[in-house]
C-alpha cells in the first residue's frame, strides 16, 4: 500500500515537471474566481503568477493618490510606462508593489474598483501594459489572468481558461470578501457594480473582455477554489500528450 502511494506520488510529480514552461491564461469577468484560482494554480505548479487586473488596478490607484485625471489617456500612458510592477507570493498573498512600495490593501478600495474600468480602457495605457505582460511572460511557467490575456496578452497560450458564474454568485463572493475587510456594503450594490462592469468591460474599444474561441468554459459558480484547479490542472495534462 505504501508502495502504491509513493508511486502515485512520484508519478503526480513527474506530470508536474513535465507542465512546466507552459503559459496558462486565464479570463472572465469580476468575482468569477479568477485570482484565488490562478494564485492557487500557479502555487502548485510553482509557476509565476501573473494578475494583469491588479497592475491596472495600482496604476489607478497611482494616479488617483497623485490627482493625475483618470481620463487623461497621454499622462496615464506615460505613467504606465515609467511604473515598475513586481508580484511576491507570501503564505498564498499575492502582494503587489509599484516602484517597490507594496500597495496590496490600497489598490482594493472601493475607489479604486469604481475607477479602474475607466484607466484600463485607454488603448496607450493597454499597450504600454500588455507589454510589460507579455516581458514577464517570455520564459513561460506562468498562470495570468484578467481580462484580455486569451486573446490580446498570450494569444498562443497552450492552455486557455475563460472562468464565469451566474452574477448572484460573483455578487455574494464579492460582498463576503469587502465585510471580511470591514466594508459595509449591500449585495444589491455589489450586483448593480458588477453589471456596470460587466457592460463597461465587455463594451470598451480597446481590448474589450471576451471569451476567446479555443478557451474552455469553466463555470465556477457551483465548484470550490480547490475544484476549479483540480480541473484546470487536469486540463493542463491533456495538453502534454
Amino acid at each position: 500500500m505504501i508502495r502504491l502511494l509513493i508511486q502515485a506520488m512520484e508519478n503526480f510529480q513527474l506530470n508536474l515537471s513535465r507542465l512546466k514552461g507552459k503559459i496558462v491564461a486565464i479570463d472572465g469577468p469580476a468575482g468569477s474566481g479568477k485570482s484565488t484560482t490562478s494564485r492557487m494554480l500557479a502555487a502548485r505548479l510553482g509557476y509565476v503568477y501573473l494578475d494583469t487586473g491588479a497592475m491596472y488596478r495600482a496604476l489607478t490607484y497611482f494616479s488617483l493618490k497623485n490627482n493625475i485625471d483618470i481620463s487623461d489617456e497621454t499622462k496615464l500612458e506615460v505613467l504606465a510606462k515609467k511604473l515598475s510592477f513586481e508580484f511576491i507570493t507570501e503564505n498564498e498573498v499575492n502582494r503587489v508593489f509599484i516602484n517597490g512600495e507594496e500597495v496590496t490593501e490600497e489598490i482594493r478600495t472601493m475607489e479604486v474598483t469604481k475607477n479602474v474600468s475607466e484607466v484600463s480602457a485607454h488603448k496607450g495605457v493597454r499597450e504600454a501594459m500588455v507589454f510589460k505582460q507579455k516581458e514577464i511572460g517570455k520564459n513561460g511557467s506562468v498562470v495570468a489572468e484578467g481580462r484580455d490575456t486569451t486573446t490580446v496578452v498570450f494569444p498562443k497560450a497552450d492552455l486557455k481558461i475563460y472562468l464565469d458564474a451566474t452574477v448572484e454568485e460573483r455578487a455574494q463572493r464579492r460582498l463576503l470578501e469587502l465585510s471580511k475587510k470591514g466594508v459595509s456594503t449591500t449585495l444589491e450594490e455589489q450586483k448593480q457594480d458588477i453589471l456596470r462592469r460587466d457592460r463597461y468591460d465587455s463594451n470598451r474599444e480597446h481590448s474589450p473582455l471576451q471569451k476567446s474561441k479555443d478557451a474552455i468554459m469553466v463555470d465556477t459558480t457551483n465548484l470550490t477554489i480547490e475544484g476549479q484547479v483540480d480541473h484546470i490542472i487536469s486540463l493542463m495534462k491533456s495538453i502534454i500528450n
